[in-house]
């Protein structure tokens, strides 16, 4: 249902744009309709895992989750920028309606049958009733809050950082919309390698060294700093590299940590606390960051993001994440 919402949005755009109706209040509504939806999305999709595979499967199945958006991140940037060259922008989002609609179509083709929501703990279906337990969750169990602060401060960080990038590629070094795609493309190779190497690197090191270890790589995002001249596209594509290398080490295990130590019951109670905690800071880190480039700089921004976002590995190596060799014991459900 949340990617039919999606589909519906996204194509208004286009249509709107060849019938001359296209104004800035139908893409502040666009975008409105597209963030609800994604997190509605993105909490039952999490949440859906576990009882779609076995608790000891989890963490292979959010592997291959990583593997096909690590495909699309390398791919997208690059299609997205040349399809705004040759189309425009109104016109481009008309293939991304299209790419939503066949994730409905593969969703569909799923079989195998969702098992019945269960209600709370007291017995009873109400909504501020599961919204507590849901908080409970998190508060409750180290393991979930540290997690929670560590992802809520890299998004935070890296928010400040995404605002100030644009603005330090465009205005600063004078690169175009077109070509600033490569950069991201360059940076989404870095998303696919750690998808790669996760398994080993995790059984090598550990699972909280790596945890930690993939949140500190956000410090490569200052690399964007030595961007000058002819190979200013490529420097910036480095930094993201890096950035992105760790992404995925973090995601798979973080996820599937906070997936196997959660009772199936609680499972979307909790995913739905933990992105209200973790994307609560993505606006705030947008925000801070257009402000902050206004009144500081851009560079000074691109800073501070980068070092706030690198900074959350000290949730990870200071709490008792870090002395998790592995992941532990499912939860009973």
């Amino acid at each position: 249902m949340a990617n039919l919402v999606e589909v519906a949005a996204l194509a208004s755009v286009p249509m709107a744009y060849i019938f001359g109706m296209l104004g800035l209040y139908q893409l502040y509504a666009v975008s409105l309709i597209m963030g609800t939806s994604t997190v509605f999305f993105d909490v039952a999709y999490q949440s859906y895992l576990p009882s779609l595979v076995k608790k000891e499967d989890v963490v292979e199945g959010n592997q291959k989750l990583e593997t096909s958006a690590s495909a699309a991140q390398v791919v997208g940037p690059s299609v997205a920028s040349y399809m705004m060259q040759i189309l425009s922008a109104p016109l481009s989002i008309a293939a991304d309606a299209f790419g939503t609609l066949f994730s409905v179509l593969t969703l569909i083709s799923i079989r195998k049958s969702e098992p019945e929501p269960q209600r709370s703990s007291d017995g009873q279906s109400h909504l501020f009733t599961e919204m507590k337990e849901g908080i409970g969750v998190i508060t409750g169990n180290k393991l979930l809050w540290t997690q929670a602060g560590c992802t809520g401060t890299s998004n935070l960080g890296s928010s400040m950082f995404f605002v100030a990038i644009y603005l330090y590629a465009y205005r600063t070094l004078g690169i175009s919309k077109g070509i600033i795609g490569i950069a991201f493309s360059i940076g989404a190779v870095g998303f696919l390698m750690g998808v790669l190497v996760s398994s080993s690197v995790t059984r090598k090191i550990g699972l909280g060294r790596t945890v930690a270890l993939s949140a500190a790589a956000n410090f490569g995002l200052l690399i964007v700093l030595l961007a000058q001249g002819s190979f200013a596209v490529l420097i910036i594509g480095v930094a993201l590299f890096v950035s992105n290398l760790g992404n995925p080490l973090y995601n798979i295990n973080q996820v599937s940590l906070r997936q196997i130590i959660t009772p199936n019951r609680l499972q979307g109670r909790m995913n739905a606390t933990m992105r209200t905690i973790v994307w609560g800071t993505i606006p705030i880190g947008s925000f801070l960051g257009g402000i902050f480039s206004a009144s500081f700089g851009i560079i000074p921004t691109l800073v501070v993001g980068s070092v706030v976002s690198g900074a959350s590995f000290l949730w990870i190596a200071l709490g008792p994440i870090f002395k998790l060799s592995k992941q532990p014991e499912p939860a009973a459900d």
